[in-house]
């Protein structure tokens, strides 16, 4: 058994796109839009996806408080959370950190819709 993606709605497909794969590096790797008009688009990496959601015809009130995060494995949290804040100005969470004892250096920050994003670097 595998978790294979994590679905979102967003409110903006551009700004998605522009985020996840211009900001953070990630590959959009298929989309199709489904008979009821709504388009999903499926950004990942190596080990998953996520599909976003969007409606050009409005869709659902996007609700990013029920959500606690998600997590992106980064090859740097420095560069890509630099790299972030200089493009998409995005609301930040928590500024890089180290967390020691679990080996990892991590930041938040907040995608287009609010959905807090985790960058993960996994230290040596």
């Amino acid at each position: 058994m595998d978790v294979i993606h994590t679905a979102l709605w967003v409110s903006d497909l551009e700004r998605t796109r522009e985020f996840y794969v211009d900001g953070l590096g990630l590959e959009e790797n298929w989309s199709f839009t489904a008979d009821d008009g709504v388009e999903n688009v499926y950004i990942g990496g190596e080990n998953g996806e996520f599909q976003f959601k969007y409606d050009p015809a409005g869709g659902p009130e996007i609700d990013s408080g029920t959500m606690a995060h998600v997590a992106v494995g980064v090859d740097s949290t420095d560069e890509t959370f630099e790299r972030l804040v200089e493009r998409e100005g995005p609301t930040v969470q928590t500024e890089p950190t180290t967390m020691s004892d679990i080996g990892v250096r991590v930041a938040f920050v907040e995608d287009p819709d609010g959905y807090v994003v985790e960058l993960v670097e996994e230290l040596e």
